[in-house]
């Protein structure tokens, strides 16, 4: 295992900039996730590391070394891609020596590493078998093992799972956390999907229009997020916004306004906060509480009820909110769509933003971050 870093990295496709200057300290044995919409260059980013796309400026070394001009095959990466890209007419112990075999490794060698790989990813009874025989769970795990057969000293998988059904996913998803966790690798793992990205990373990278967002531990971004676009990216449901109105500023809380007139203070930064100004309140969907629980309480009319079982999503239409404003409840919630709700904002877990959608500093300290 090594580290990876970059350092100003940029990819251009002519005049369309893809990546832009970002700069990243991956340490040896760590698990990363780059992760953002679709379009955001995360894949690029991915495929500058393994070099099947060149550097448009900036630097990339693997351990010490620097990357930008080395082959692909001497960058000590193994790559998995979305497409399993399993060779139909092989078995699958070909699929995971066919690399070893072209490099004319000792056969002996070879069955090492592949029984080896095999066990790991309990394959080991599946080898005489071809792809065609196998589900798409196996046939992803014949994948990864196809790279962990070549002992590359980085991983990078390029959403490995997105093939897959729900259930499969979540199967896959722990297999790759266990694997991580047994080969103690350097793994970058790409995803749009922040639910992979929370549960498997022990660094989530943001990515936005080829921009790094942020970086940070998972529950960091989560309870601190310095943007709004990381705010509503990270989480599922996304946080709740609403337009504010700034009535008194000190240099450790803020007090704001709601479109109902109520008012509360939240702690945070108030040094970049001015008084009269218009701002965006964050609340996650799963921290709003009954009104008598909260700072604050508003009202408003469901449009829609989602009842999941292990607990209700409320959608719900509220003065001064474009869109919709979601509340979250574990267990069941009886209750329909027209009538009126209320639900209540706990101070301490509100986020405030500027315009530009900057974080004003969260003051407040959550358990386990």
């Amino acid at each position: 295992m090594t580290s990876v870093t970059l350092r100003n990295v940029c990819k251009a496709y002519g005049d369309n900039l893809i990546s832009k200057n970002v700069d990243l300290d991956i340490a040896e044995g760590e698990f990363v996730v780059f992760v953002g919409p679709s379009g955001c260059g995360k894949s690029t980013l991915l495929r500058c590391i393994a070099g099947l796309e060149d550097i448009t400026s900036g630097d990339l070394f693997i351990g010490e070394e620097r990357m930008n001009d080395v082959p692909p095959s001497q960058r000590g990466v193994g790559m998995v891609f979305q497409s399993y890209a399993l060779y139909p007419h092989l078995n699958l112990f070909d699929n995971m020596s066919f690399g070893m075999k072209l490099a004319k490794a000792d056969k002996a060698e070879i069955k090492r590493r592949v029984d080896h790989a095999a066990e790991i990813l309990q394959l080991g009874h599946l080898l005489e078998r071809k792809p065609k025989a196998l589900s798409g769970g196996q046939r992803q795990r014949v994948a990864i093992g196809r790279t962990l057969v070549a002992q590359p000293n980085v991983f990078l998988l390029d959403e490995p799972l997105s093939n897959l059904d729900a259930a499969l996913r979540v199967q896959m998803r722990i297999e790759l956390a266990k694997l991580h966790k047994q080969l103690g690798c350097t793994m970058i793992y790409v995803t749009h999907d922040q639910v992979e990205a929370m549960t498997l990373a022990d660094k989530i990278v943001v990515l936005d229009g080829g921009f790094v967002s942020q970086v940070g531990k998972p529950l960091e971004l989560y309870h601190y997020p310095q943007n709004r676009f990381v705010a509503g990216f990270i989480g599922s449901p996304k946080m709740n916004f609403m337009s504010v109105f700034i009535e008194e500023v000190e240099s450790d809380r803020v007090m704001v306004q709601m479109a109902n007139g109520k008012a509360f203070w939240i702690q945070v930064d108030g040094t970049t906060v001015t008084k009269g100004d218009r701002m965006s309140l964050g609340v996650r969907p799963e921290h709003l509480v009954p009104c008598d629980d909260g700072d604050a309480c508003i009202e408003g009319r469901v449009l829609v009820v989602e009842k999941l079982g292990h607990e209700t999503q409320v959608y719900l239409e509220l003065e001064g909110v474009d869109a919709d404003f979601i509340y979250r409840q574990s267990d069941t919630l009886s209750i329909d769509s027209g009538a009126r709700f209320s639900v209540g904002i706990p101070a301490h877990r509100c986020h405030l933003f500027h315009r530009d959608g900057t974080a004003c500093r969260r003051l407040y300290q959550e358990d386990g971050v």
